[in-house]
């Protein structure tokens, strides 16, 4: 993009989380992406003066630019840009994709979850975003995991019957036509523990095409009561802003993105907006990192010009 927020070229490529992936599976990403970008402007990649890179992870690496960061390094230098960079959290980078704004609330709920505080343009609080092992609750590997354990249940009778096993059962490819409960419970157990446990967020969907399912209901009601409550510890009467919501459960599953904005109205928010994703907001705190004033008109900017690269 350039000083006006005017958007020029646009890269996608794999996943950018050093923690997730590890930090060569990130640099050839961020290689690749970069790359795309600087073609797709009919830049050349030495002309870059500077960059943002906003990633999940950003916590796990130091917070001063190169050489401390050589895998970021090397995925700027393999696309040829030779330019200072600074490290900023996507937590932020979804918050800026939402608004101009300078304070508010952000809260994200894809495969992990977590809610942040913005004042002043910076986050100043954060609640979850702990991993899969310790929090991210409400988020769809919560989902998944809660729907699995009530499978698992179902099978060998310590829980209710439930309509999400034979759609569990056929989405991990386990034909139970002609099995018993016990050897589909067997089959089950087998494939869940050769997964990433990270990996049953995939099973997160079952709990929103089930029905009129009690098991399903509730698991999906505890999600929703999960996600408010961590918006709800980061409130504070003194920040009145929108809240951003992103991620895949806030996104596309109705049912939780409308509890937990009526938790937020509840307590006297206003102003929702949902994001894709955090491009936007990357090229914001670039812009603000470099000295531009990102006012209303240039988010408009960038907005509208990187919509018409997505259609590219």
């Amino acid at each position: 993009m350039d000083s006006t927020g005017r958007c020029l070229g646009l890269g996608t490529a794999g996943s950018g989380n050093p923690v997730a992936s590890g930090v060569e599976s990130v640099a050839l990403a961020l290689g690749a992406a970069v790359r795309q970008a600087t073609t797709s402007a009919g830049l050349m990649p030495a002309s870059i003066g500077g960059a943002a890179v906003a990633m999940a992870g950003a916590s796990s690496v130091p917070l001063a630019a190169s050489p401390e960061h050589p895998f970021i390094s090397a995925g700027l230098s393999a696309a040829g840009v030779d330019a200072p960079f600074v490290i900023e959290s996507d937590l932020l980078a979804m918050f800026c994709s939402g608004s101009s704004e300078l304070d508010g609330y952000g809260l994200v709920a894809g495969t992990g979850s977590a809610a942040i505080r913005v004042r002043d343009g910076e986050v100043k609080a954060v609640s979850d975003g702990t991993g899969w092992l310790l929090g991210d609750e409400g988020s769809g590997f919560w989902i998944g995991h809660h729907v699995v354990r009530a499978v698992v249940a179902d099978l060998d009778g310590r829980g209710p019957s439930t309509g999400l096993t034979p759609l569990v059962l056929s989405r991990l490819g386990i034909d139970d036509t002609h099995e018993t409960r016990r050897s589909s419970l067997a089959r089950l157990a087998e494939t869940v523990y050769d997964m990433r446990p990270v990996h049953l967020a995939r099973l997160a969907p079952v709990a929103f095409t089930v029905g009129d399912d009690a098991v399903a209901v509730a698991i999906v009601e505890g999600a929703s009561q999960a996600l408010a409550h961590t918006l709800g510890t980061v409130l504070d009467d003194g920040v009145d802003g929108p809240l951003v919501l992103g991620g895949s459960v806030l996104l596309h599953q109705a049912t939780v993105a409308a509890a937990v904005e009526t938790s937020f109205r509840r307590q006297g928010g206003s102003g929702v907006v949902r994001v894709a994703d955090g491009v936007a907001g990357a090229a914001v705190l670039a812009l603000r990192h470099w000295g531009v004033a990102v006012d209303p008109a240039v988010f408009a900017r960038i907005e509208a010009s990187l919509a018409a690269l997505r259609k590219l």
